[in-house]
C-alpha cells in the first residue's frame, strides 16, 4: 500500500498532519470499516498490527522484519483476541493501543530531529486537544460533543434558539450553503458560527465549520462530516433516517 512508503516529517506541524492522518486511518478500520476490518482480524493467522498510514488509510498485515524496524510498531496479536471477547471490548482494546502506537511514533519523530522542551509540549497540546481513538470508539467523543452542544445551546438567547428552530428539519441534515449573503444573513451566520464552534464530528473529532456538509446521526444525534462518514448532500437528500457507522454497528456477534 502506497500509505506505507518512508515518510519522515520534520517539524511539530508537520508531525502533527502525520499524526492526524495515521489517527484518521485507525479510526475508520474502527468504525466506518469495521467489518473489513473484523473479517481481516482473523484468529488462525499470525501475529497481526493495526497500521495508520500519513494518507488516511489502514492496514492489518504483519509486523516489519527488520530489527530495530524503522518506526515504533504498533501491538502484536490484536487477532488473537477477537473471537475471546465481546465485540465493543475488543474494538476499544485495539483502539487504546492504537492510541498508545500514535503517541509512540509521533515522539519518535520529534526525539529523531531533535525537538526541544517547547515543540515537544507544542506537539503533546495539539495532540491532546484531539479526542482519542478510544473515545471515538467508545463514544467518549461523543459525549463531549454533546456536553459542549447542550453548554453552548445553554448559552445561547432566546433569539438564536429561535432562529436556529426555523427550518431545523432541513438543518438537521444539511449545513447552510456557502453564497454570496447580504449584511442580514452574514449576522445569522455569525450566530450559527458562534452556536455550533464547539460542535465536534463525531468520527474524526475536529470542530464544526459551516463551509463544511455535515450530517446528524438521528440515533445518538451526534455531528458527522460527509467526508469521514462517507455521504454526499445529494445521497443525504434520499436518507430518511440516518444512522452513523457506530450507531449502523451495535448488534451482537454470533
Amino acid at each position: 500500500m502506497d500509505g506505507s512508503q518512508p515518510y519522515n516529517p520534520r517539524t511539530v506541524e508537520e508531525v502533527f498532519r502525520d499524526f492526524k492522518s495515521r489517527r484518521a486511518g485507525i479510526i475508520r478500520a474502527l468504525t466506518t470499516d469495521v467489518e473489513e476490518f473484523y473479517q481481516q482480524c482473523d484468529p488462525e493467522k499470525e501475529n497481526l498490527c493495526l497500521y495508520g498510514y500519513p494518507n488516511e488509510q489502514w492496514e492489518v498485515n504483519l509486523p516489519a522484519e527488520e530489527v530495530p524496524p524503522e518506526l515504533p510498531e504498533p501491538a502484536l496479536g490484536i487477532n488473537f483476541a477477537r473471537d475471546g471477547m465481546p465485540e465493543k471490548d475488543w474494538l476499544a482494546l485495539v483502539a487504546v493501543h492504537g492510541d498508545a502506537w500514535l503517541l509512540a511514533v509521533a515522539f519518535y519523530f520529534g526525539a529523531r530531529f531533535g525537538f526541544d522542551k517547547a515543540d515537544r509540549k507544542r506537539l503533546f497540546n495539539m495532540i491532546n486537544d484531539l479526542p482519542t481513538i478510544f473515545e471515538v470508539v467508545s463514544g467518549g467523543a461523543k459525549k463531549q460533543a454533546k456536553e459542549k452542544s447542550s453548554v453552548s445551546n445553554h448559552s445561547s438567547s432566546k433569539s438564536k434558539s429561535n432562529s436556529k428552530a426555523k427550518g431545523s428539519e432541513q438543518q438537521s441534515k444539511f449545513p447552510k450553503a456557502s453564497t454570496p449573503k447580504d449584511d442580514d444573513e452574514d449576522g445569522l451566520d455569525e450566530e450559527e458560527d458562534e452556536e455550533h464552534g464547539d460542535t465536534l464530528c463525531g468520527s474524526c473529532g475536529e470542530n464544526y465549520a459551516s463551509d463544511e456538509f455535515w450530517i446528524c446521526c438521528d440515533i445518538c444525534e451526534v455531528w458527522f462530516h460527509g467526508s469521514c462518514v462517507k455521504i454526499t448532500p445529494a445521497r443525504a437528500e434520499h436518507i430518511k433516517q440516518y444512522k452513523c457507522p457506530a450507531c449502523t454497528n451495535k448488534r451482537v456477534r454470533p
